[in-house]
């Protein structure tokens, strides 16, 4: 009875469209940060809000990538979204620019860590710093601390809680080659930062807990890299990498980067960006290659390895 009970759910959950969200603003959601909001009854998603169709004279200049506001969509499901404004971000703490929020509930309230460039410019040579916020609400947010993580090249957080108590924040570290380091805490405000994880470089890490070990996903700009763990400290890595290889679908058609993953019960879920290089409009348009949607597959795990089948038709069954 159980076992059809399931199949029946799994029949009946909804198959995500592709691109799984696109910007109705700017047409560059990227680096996602996914939570259920139990207040509204919904899937709220956080994105940096590339302004993908901003023009410019010159292909070397990135301002489209600075500038950026925090956005915001919603769903019931989680495979149908609609677009709902702008994140609430005080720039008191913060900056014009804003990119790869994480967002997570602990302690009683919710808290986003933030990667802040405080400016908008042409090249990529300016600092980055990661700044705290929490709401009790996902609406109203309020200033914390700016990290102190030892470098003032840092960007694209991401936190678990650890098994003894206190907290592991994942990051890029600019300044060392772009390689994901950590930092611990016990209080969520003050950091210790500890060692390096990666000898290759890397952005956008994702650490979540699934069938009993500890995985840690980012964006290696070939693909996908996969680190396993029983603790939280001894990692080894996956071999191949996933999402390397484009899709067969529009708007799928690149290779995926900077993760956000979904636990679901047994069942876990991947959504990456993908930009729009590999579509029609790029043979005529050349900027039309900064354009980069949202997608959705399902992770597969057999015996410690994680794959991915991006072509496949994807049933999203979430559990709040």
């Amino acid at each position: 009875m159980i076992t059809a009970l399931l199949l029946l759910a799994a029949a009946s959950a909804p198959i995500a469209p592709k691109p799984l969200y696109r910007d109705p603003i700017h047409d560059g959601a990227a680096d996602a940060s996914t939570v259920y909001d139990r207040a509204s009854g919904e899937w709220v998603m956080f994105y940096t809000n590339r302004r993908a169709n901003l023009p410019t004279e010159d292909a070397k200049d990135v301002r489209w990538i600075h500038g950026t506001a925090i956005g915001t969509a919603r769903s019931k499901d989680g495979a149908h979204w609609r677009y709902s404004g702008t994140a609430a971000i005080p720039q008191n703490c913060t900056g014009e620019t804003l990119w790869a929020p994480e967002v997570q509930f602990l302690d009683g309230q919710w808290h986003m860590w933030l990667t802040v460039v405080p400016g908008v410019f042409r090249d990529w040579n300016a600092p980055r710093f990661i700044v705290h916020l929490t709401s009790p609400d996902l609406a109203t947010w309020t200033c914390g601390e700016r990290l102190d993580l030892g470098s003032d090249r840092v960007i694209d957080a991401s936190v678990i809680t650890l098994p003894d108590g206190g907290y592991r924040l994942f990051f890029n570290d600019e300044r060392e080659n772009k390689a994901i380091r950590t930092a611990d805490s016990k209080d969520l405000v003050h950091w210790t930062v500890g060692k390096r994880l990666t000898d290759t470089p890397g952005e956008g890490p994702k650490a979540f807990r699934w069938k009993g070990r500890w995985w840690l996903i980012s964006d290696a700009w070939k693909g996908l890299l996969i680190m396993r763990s029983d603790d939280a400290e001894t990692w080894t890595r996956q071999e191949d990498y996933i999402l390397g290889v484009p899709g067969i679908h529009p708007t799928d058609r690149a290779k995926g980067q900077h993760p956000d993953i979904i636990v679901a019960g047994e069942r876990a879920y991947i959504l990456y960006f993908v930009h729009q290089d590999g579509e029609d409009e790029a043979r005529t348009n050349p900027d039309w290659k900064r354009r980069s949607v949202l997608q959705i597959a399902e992770l597969i795990e057999r015996d410690g390895t994680i794959s991915v089948d991006r072509n496949a038709p994807v049933s999203v069954a979430l559990k709040p």
